[in-house]
């Protein structure tokens, strides 16, 4: 007898199996943010926002392409919305990396 997820349709299973992984994602993003306690008050090591970022940029990626729809858009679409993506982290890892070396 087959489960119930194996008989949602093709496009309901990806778009469950993507918010669960965007969750998970989510819960590695808020461990390595080391929320609470005395860590609160001080900046983040240089892996953890490494770690921030990269997991920003993979579900930024993971929406774009499957709740926004652009799997299917033309390259150009694509391209733009990534490039904008990747544009917004490399001034978020830039003004942390410029407040690190200021302090």
């Amino acid at each position: 007898m087959p489960t119930l997820l194996a008989t949602l349709p093709h496009a309901t299973r990806r778009l469950l199996f993507t918010w669960a992984v965007l969750m998970g994602l989510t819960l590695v993003t808020m461990l390595s943010a080391q929320l609470g306690g005395d860590a609160r008050l001080q900046a983040l090591p240089l892996w953890s926002a490494g770690l921030l970022l990269l997991s920003t940029a993979f579900k930024a990626h993971q929406v774009l392409m499957t709740y926004l729809g652009l799997r299917d858009a033309s390259s150009a679409w694509r391209g733009a919305f990534i490039g904008l993506v990747l544009l917004t982290l490399v001034l978020v890892a830039s003004g942390y990396l410029l407040a690190r070396l200021g302090s």
